[in-house]
């Protein structure tokens, strides 16, 4: 089977870790720096984790889920993302071959790490990102 070679949109899904696995989810992957409070690794579900690939501590602790910091975090972020290019490249080859679900433990849904990340994945980071 050959790998397709764009990513659907579609098909990267974002979901919190306490919510239940999906038909539709395809590779589950955890996204955080930290394990999600009070969930076991059998309830998350979790197929990776790619923890690597998440905020560094630094830049975790300076955005504190604070919107009024959002643009810049994303900035920033995207830029850590991008000096990652073995870790974006194997989440892009995972997301090649069908579905996935980057899996955060946020409370915001429109404001966390997952939500950049994927705008990576797709390439939608052109003029915010320092990156590629």
């Amino acid at each position: 089977m050959t790998a397709r070679k764009t990513i659907k949109a579609a098909d990267v899904h974002l979901k919190r870790a306490y919510e239940a696995r999906g038909r539709k989810d395809g590779r589950r992957i955890l996204v955080d720096r930290l394990w999600p409070r009070g969930i076991s690794k059998a309830e998350a579900g979790i197929d990776e984790w790619l923890k690597e690939l998440a905020p560094s501590t630094g830049l975790r602790k300076w955005f504190g889920h604070d919107a009024d910091r959002w643009g810049e975090f994303r900035r920033r972020y995207a830029t850590e993302i991008h000096e990652h290019a073995e870790l974006l490249a194997h989440l892009r080859a995972e997301a090649r071959e069908g579905p996935v679900t980057l899996v955060y433990s946020a409370r915001d849904e429109l404001h966390n790490d997952a939500v950049v990340l994927r705008d990576v994945l797709l390439g939608r980071d052109s003029g915010w990102s320092a990156g590629e």
